[in-house]
């Protein structure tokens, strides 16, 4: 399954997600019922996730009148982005807010001084309450095992005072100076600290920043992001210290830190009044408003070399806890913080900023240290937006940036993005006529002849696997009942991207994926505990009414296939069968030449089933990756498991490492339960008799036509021979030698290969350049030589020559390559 896959699956909820399940493998008689919980990743998507919901919801103040006990799960999520439905919702019948609050650029504008005293009034009113606190002594444990009590002079670690820099300075300089975040899990917090009063319960007021992924809180994950510079407020069960260079949280905390700084330099350069800044994926961007103003090009290197300054002078990050009243006067130049403020943040409650020099903006954090961390920063791109992503309100500013720990980094990215424009995988299919698409069928490829081609090789080539590794390919209808995906429970909340229609006064849809109908093929008769693991694999086409602004190329699009199986076995057959589909998954990207990183995501809050069940298939989970991989050679991401089972989330990293995930392999503990599957034991135990199966969701291309876009910028458009849609041009050197080049040409054409003749009136030398130019692998130049020893001379796509060569003897050579996927 590719990405929408996952979203498509991960989307379901459930009303019974609080309810406690029967033992999995017991029989049940009825299936619970499930909510489902739409999500995509549409452009669409995206601008209404910019909108607040309109309702809201109720938050449970924390309960800290015994903060010995370990940590409640409202307190478990500061240090965490919030979900926008956590917080109130944002007023929409005022449209226009920004008014004249910006008329014209203005350098170094009176509101930051203005700003800078206000704050420091605050600060002195908190400074008063923490001085207050009484420093405790605590005891630190570090993923090892190991754990420390004394900073680096010996004093003891003590909460309110020792931070974890102090725990990294312990340990060594170096690690202190190099990480960028903690991320704690507290044993329980001290008794005077008060999430609440600290600004860190409920919602992230800012979670209406476009780029953040909203994320469900497992409730065995109780670990937070954690400011290197903030003291520690209880023991630590565990600390761990988050580096740029190999922690995806410690790139989006670098680059959200860096949206502040750049934010800095709009509002010293020209006043800008700033709205929203998140981190992405890659990068970070801020939206501000000018008034009938906008951002040009040539402001980029205003913005970069003020940013320069900012990072020169190493200006501290501070974590401010204020008021709402106090945020109102701080902001009150700002409509747009002001409505954030009024709208999202409840009366009597507190929430925090952070300051940087002198930008002070809201914000959860965390952040880095100080701004010297951004060794280089550049300004990438300016777009126009509005406020909230509605058309009616104001017009801002958008500008994107990329920012690196070391100069070296941000070179090779620029080169990165030079190559990915050469590399664009709709230049190339354009370029090479393997693929367009028309508005009278949109998001749905038509595959030329030679785009086909490749089409056809990837899928022959897990194919080919399917049957060395014992799957069985099966073919289910395009078309169901949606009877069909309410008893999945897929229809509850996707309905609205599926494709339906009446057939017979009954509802019916496109199938948008393969597995409620592989559950039906399971259940088509009595099945034993031989007949397990029972390996169904599918490259039906799937349907998906995706919004049409959302349509980028092949990468999304309506009408696709997968290399979809599902895997039915036994409780004890889990590691065995994850760990061959970790094999299934190392041979195809090895072939690719794709590298890989393993990530385990395990239970999560709205988790259904037992936890013991939960616990039992992580260990198979865990157990089979330190088979495949090796101890330390993957990582766990809390929490962040489907709510029907734990998953193993492959990042695969192209020719320019960009991240990918396309290859996936789940565990589905409630379809199975939803459509009553059963297999026969062993047993003659009444009541054991018959057991549930586990299922496996797993994909090693992801979707096809994705993976086509995904190797086709990977290899920028020189696709290797065994699944090139141009293997052979033979080029004459004269024409009086065109009927033994149509000979030669039938040899390869009868053995397997694409092979063309070029007998144009082009030049010798044109003819190879165009041949070199269209990809072809090798050029077969033919001439008096090669007619009468029956042989061709080989050069290849890059020009080498590599001389002469039997026809037959070549034939051979290149059947081994093709058998070789070289």
């Amino acid at each position: 399954m590719d990405d929408s896959s996952r979203a498509f699956l991960t989307g379901i909820l459930t009303v019974a997600a609080l309810l406690i399940l029967p033992a999995y493998f017991a029989l049940a008689s009825e299936a619970p019922k499930q909510v489902v919980k739409q999500e995509s990743n549409s452009a669409e998507s995206k601008e209404r996730s910019l909108k607040p919901t309109t309702a809201e919801t109720d938050k449970k103040k924390p309960n800290t009148s015994n903060n010995n006990n370990r940590m409640p799960e409202e307190q478990a999520t500061q240090g965490r982005r919030a979900t926008e439905a956590q917080g109130p919702s944002m007023d929409m019948n005022q449209q226009l807010i920004g008014g004249d609050s910006f008329v014209q650029r203005t350098k170094n504008p009176e509101f930051l001084k203005t700003r800078n005293e206000i704050v420091e009034k605050i600060k002195a009113r908190r400074a008063e309450e923490f001085s207050k606190k009484v420093p405790v002594d605590i005891k630190v444990t570090m993923p090892d095992g190991n754990v420390l009590e004394k900073c680096k002079d010996g004093t003891p670690f003590q909460a309110w005072k020792t931070s974890p820099y102090d725990v990294a300075v312990a340990i060594s300089q170096g690690l202190a100076d190099s990480s960028v975040v903690a991320r704690v899990t507290y044993e329980k917090y001290v008794d005077d600290y008060d999430p609440v009063q600290d600004g860190s319960a409920g919602a992230d007021i800012m979670e209406l920043e476009e780029g953040q992924e909203e994320e469900e809180e497992s409730s065995s994950d109780k670990s937070m992001l954690w400011d290197m510079t903030r003291p520690l407020v209880g023991p630590v069960e565990k600390l761990e210290f988050l580096k740029f260079a190999n922690d995806p949280e410690a790139k989006t905390v670098f680059w959200h830190s860096s949206s502040h700084i750049m934010g800095e330099a709009l509002e010293r350069l020209f006043g800008n009044k700033l709205t929203v800044g998140p981190p992405l994926a890659n990068g970070f961007f801020y939206d501000s408003y000018m008034g009938k103003d906008n951002l040009r090009e040539d402001d980029y290197k205003a913005v970069e070399q003020e940013v320069g300054k900012i990072a020169k002078q190493k200006q501290k990050f501070e974590r401010v806890v204020i008021t709402k009243d106090e945020a109102l006067e701080l902001f009150a130049d700002n409509p747009f913080k002001v409505q954030i403020l009024t709208t999202k943040v409840p009366d009597g409650s507190r929430t925090t900023i952070y300051r940087c020099g002198d930008l002070i903006d809201l914000c959860r954090g965390p952040h880095i240290s100080h701004t010297g961390k951004v060794k280089a920063f550049a300004a990438t791109q300016i777009s126009a937006t509005n406020w909230l992503g509605d058309t009616d309100n104001d017009s801002l500013q958008r500008i994107y940036g990329i920012s690196f720990p070391d100069k070296k980094q941000l070179k090779v990215w620029k080169e990165n993005m030079e190559k990915a424009k050469e590399r664009d995988h709709r230049r190339i299919m354009a370029k090479q006529e393997l693929v367009f698409f028309h508005e009278l069928s949109p998001g749905s490829a038509f595959w030329l002849p030679h785009g086909n081609r490749i089409y056809q090789k990837l899928i022959e080539f897990i194919r080919k696997q399917y049957w060395d590794r014992g799957y069985d390919e099966v073919t289910t209808p395009n078309m169901f009942n949606l009877d069909l995906w309410h008893k999945s429970g897929h229809a509850m909340h996707y309905k609205e991207n599926m494709f339906c229609f009446d057939v017979e006064g009954q509802e019916f849809a496109m199938k948008p994926m393969n597995c409620p109908g592989h559950c039906l093929m399971f259940d088509s008769r009595i099945r034993s505990y031989r007949d397990l693991p029972l390996r169904l694999a599918d490259f039906g086409v799937l349907h998906r009414n995706e919004l049409s602004g959302a349509l980028t190329g092949l990468t999304r699009v309506r009408r696709f296939a997968q290399d979809d199986a599902h895997l039915f076995c036994r409780e004890d057959q889990i590691t065995q069968e994850v760990k061959a589909a970790l094999e299934f998954m190392k041979f195809v990207y090895d072939i690719f030449g794709m590298t890989y990183k393993l990530e385990l995501s395990t239970r999560p809050k709205k988790a259904l089933g037992d936890k013991e069940l939960w616990d039992k298939a992580e260990a198979s989970l865990a157990l089979a990756m330190d088979d495949f991989a090796g101890k330390g050679n993957w990582r766990v991401n809390p929490g962040d498991g489907a709510f029907y089972g734990p998953k193993i989330d492959i990042k695969v990293m192209d020719a320019m490492d960009r991240v990918h995930q396309c290859a996936t392999i789940q565990l589905d503990f409630q379809l199975p339960i939803r459509f009553d599957l059963k297999y026969t034991t062993d047993s003659k135990e009444e009541g054991k008799q018959f057991a549930r199966p586990v299922m496996v969701h797993r994909a090693m291309l992801g979707s096809v036509e994705r993976m086509f876009a995904v190797l086709c910028e990977h290899w920028g458009g020189k696709w290797p021979l065994w699944c090139s849609p141009r293997q052979l041009m033979i080029v004459p050197v004269h024409n009086r030698f065109n009927d033994y080049c149509e000979t030669v040409r039938a040899k390869f054409h009868q053995a397997g290969f694409y092979v063309d003749v070029d007998t144009s009136k082009n030049t010798f030398q044109k003819k190879v350049r165009n041949a070199q130019l269209a990809q072809y692998n090798y050029q077969l130049v033919v001439g008096e030589t090669e007619q009468t020893n029956e042989s061709v001379n080989v050069r290849n796509r890059d020009n080498k020559v590599e001389g002469e060569i039997k026809v037959d003897e070549l034939v051979a050579k290149l059947k081994t390559a093709l058998e070789e996927y070289k």
